[in-house]
């Protein structure tokens, strides 16, 4: 099962080509399981160009199924935890949110597939962290 990050979902709706979109279109022909959280899901809304774009990804992504942080406020420590981890190697991880993001995909034993830098030096450091190669 894979989690998606906001970085993929918009580079595959603005048509952009590599790798990682490959990936993902390989993903939707083999029906493998891939779902959001609710922080990708906001980040996907409040970057609709216009009214009409936010209901029809509203409407789409309610089609998509959810992954939840599963441990309340440990969760949201062992989040800042990365962080802090990160930090203490050298590397900035810049969005609080891809920090939850991750921890989403650590909690629930998810691949991560993503177009985000962060996300690839949170990995080198966040051995837990599964990334979609």
């Amino acid at each position: 099962m894979i989690l998606l990050d906001t970085s993929i979902l918009i580079g595959y709706l603005k048509g952009r080509e590599g790798n990682r979109y490959e990936a993902l279109d390989e993903i939707i022909k083999t029906n493998v399981p891939f779902g959001i959280n609710v922080y990708v899901y906001q980040e996907l809304l409040q970057g609709a160009k216009d009214e009409r774009e936010y209901y029809r990804l509203k409407e789409y992504l309610s089609t998509i199924p959810f992954y939840e942080l599963k441990n309340g406020k440990a969760s949201f420590e062992k989040a800042a935890y990365l962080y802090f981890l990160c930090r203490k190697k050298g590397v900035t991880i810049r969005s609080t949110i891809d920090l939850l993001i991750a921890e989403t995909a650590i909690e629930n034993d998810l691949y991560l597939l993503h177009d985000d830098t962060d996300f690839t030096r949170l990995g080198k450091v966040a051995k837990e962290l599964k990334l979609y190669a």
